[in-house]
């Protein structure tokens, strides 16, 4: 009797399979997650603007702080740590490059994107304020392309709770280099870290001019943004 039992279970167990796969292949045509194309913005200058349009012009010139030291490349989407590239950010790519120098010499780093975020910290971080995740039945993926590499890290930046401070508060009184050293044990090189660099010393430097370019940037844009600048005046 349990021989029969088995065996008409084994029946079902092809049908479900594909019943399955269908199903995550509607999903994933519903929701846009089978793409044709890649993208990768390549750049021609240095501390390039963010992809993401928008958002708070001084977290956004910290966050091309931050690049300036961590991705500074023409391609910083989608650099790995040690300079390599990968060409998908569907997800976060968790490739381990060997680290070869410094205080972590002989271990490995996952670190990737413009911000160079560890696998561990991006699926941290991503369930909380990523704006388009993919649900396929029971898992979720995170895009990991250009504009939600920014937008996961803008909203990070702007969550008080998890800084203990307002950061962009403390930008606007000119505490440029507080916010720094507050963010270098997250990101090693920005001057205050275990890993600094040969940018990390003009670092303050570089946010003063950026949230220059941003500020011009917001008053230009401003006539077809009022909503934007609204947000950013009462924060």
């Amino acid at each position: 009797m349990k021989d029969i039992e088995l065996k008409g279970a084994e029946k079902l167990i092809a049908p479900l399979i594909a019943l399955l796969g269908f199903v995550f292949l509607v999903q994933w045509l519903i929701r846009g997650d089978l793409r044709s194309s890649f993208s990768d913005p390549t750049f021609n200058q240095r501390q390039p603007p963010l992809v993401m349009k928008g958002g708070d012009p001084y977290i956004r010139a910290l966050m091309r702080t931050i690049s300036a030291s961590e991705s500074n490349t023409n391609r910083p989407y989608s650099v790995l740590y040690g300079g390599q590239h990968v060409n998908d950010l569907s997800r976060h790519p968790q490739i381990c490059v060997t680290i070869v120098n410094g205080p972590n010499k002989g271990n490995c780093s996952t670190a990737a994107g413009r911000y160079q975020i560890i696998n561990k910290t991006w699926y941290q971080i991503a369930p909380l304020y990523h704006p388009n995740p993919s649900q396929l039945m029971f898992w979720t993926s995170y895009s990991f392309e250009a504009e939600y590499q920014d937008i996961v890290v803008h909203r990070w930046l702007s969550d008080s709770k998890v800084w203990g401070v307002d950061v962009s508060q403390l930008l606007r009184q000119g505490k440029v280099k507080d916010v720094l050293k507050l963010l270098s044990p997250t990101w090693t090189s920005l001057g205050y870290g275990i890993e600094t660099n040969s940018m990390s010393r003009y670092l303050p430097n570089i946010y003063k001019r950026l949230l220059q370019d941003e500020l011009k940037n917001l008053k230009a844009a401003a006539p077809t943004l009022p909503r934007l600048n609204n947000t950013i005046h009462n924060q």
